[in-house]
């Protein structure tokens, strides 16, 4: 039988995200390993093409730490090669496994999220996070996309857009979206771009400004797909802007280039991870804070500008 290993990740796409590189490293240090992941429902998806991942067992949040018990049994019954629980619960010491790796809150010492993952695994270098996007979700992000700039102002460059946060204090105003929508189409630099938004099925109304600001160049990717395919149409982009979130760090790991907007958190531990990736934060001092409405359409605007000049040339901008 061959070696079986059990993830239990997060059930935030973020930190799934973050995480990533550890399926890789499974495969490196046990080869042949059959990985079963358990993570929340909406990352689920995301592991559906990951290489050596065999089984997805969702989590969905339960009263008394039901859903716990739920995973127990039906894992109890495996004689887990490794276990890896970067969730730091008991789970891996109430069933059979030969070796055990468990986060520890104790380890947190200001090291980048990617960097204390890679510590855990006993990694000698950073796991870099890594997309796992199927045929399916490229199928599913274009015929979505493709409609729409054929109906449009035509193909073009794509700046995505996620205005959407789902923890307080992290979404930036949506006024300021369509602002900032407004003075990038009157930019030179953004000449024929396509500004596509992109987020869950509830996030229609803080997307709403900056579609409306677009028009015909706008491209509508919110709500129309799951995170593999969210990811897929990220994907297609040039250049990404979006508030701290799943799916700026979905971006950073497609190697887009990345600017994330931060506002009363640790961007200096949770920001997008890469060589194309940016901050504007609302407050650029490490260990002080500010709302992120302190962040002006002014700095974000910049940031845009020169996230394009650093990577947007006469080459390919899109090769890693």
């Amino acid at each position: 039988m061959p070696p079986q290993v059990l993830f239990v990740t997060s059930n935030r796409i973020g930190d799934c995200v973050i995480s990533s590189g550890v399926i890789r490293e499974i495969g490196r240090q046990i080869p042949g390993a059959e990985i079963t992941v358990a993570c929340g429902r909406p990352p689920a998806p995301f592991f559906r093409a990951a290489p050596g991942v065999t089984r997805t067992i969702i989590l969905d949040k339960k009263k008394l730490a039901g859903h716990w018990f739920d995973l127990w049994r039906q894992v109890r019954g495996t004689r887990w090669d490794l276990v890896i629980d970067i969730r730091g619960s008991a789970l891996a010491w109430l069933i059979p496994a030969r070796r055990r790796v468990v986060y520890n809150r104790r380890w947190e010492t200001g090291l980048r999220k990617v960097e204390m993952v890679s510590r855990l695994m006993g990694a000698d270098h950073a796991l870099d996070p890594e997309l796992f996007i199927d045929a399916q979700a490229r199928a599913d992000a274009a015929a979505v996309i493709d409609p729409q700039l054929a109906a449009g102002s035509g193909p073009g460059p794509i700046l995505a857009l996620a205005p959407i946060a789902h923890q307080p204090g992290k979404s930036w105003p949506a006024d300021r979206w369509g602002e900032l929508v407004r003075r990038l189409k009157a930019e030179p630099r953004f000449d024929g771009w396509r500004f596509m938004l992109v987020g869950g099925p509830g996030d229609h109304p803080p997307a709403a400004p900056a579609l409306a600001e677009a028009g015909e160049r706008g491209v509508d990717f919110v709500g129309k797909g799951d995170i593999l395919a969210s990811a897929a149409a990220i994907d297609r982009a040039d250049l990404f802007v979006g508030n701290d979130s799943g799916l700026m760090h979905v971006a950073a790991a497609a190697r887009r280039p990345t600017l994330g907007l931060f506002g009363p958190t640790e961007w200096w531990l949770y920001g997008p991870w890469g060589p194309k990736t940016r901050i504007a934060a609302s407050n650029e001092t490490r260990g002080e804070f500010a709302p992120i409405e302190a962040l002006t359409v002014d700095r974000v605007f910049d940031g845009v500008l020169a996230l394009h000049d650093a990577f947007i040339t006469s080459s390919d901008a899109r090769q890693p």
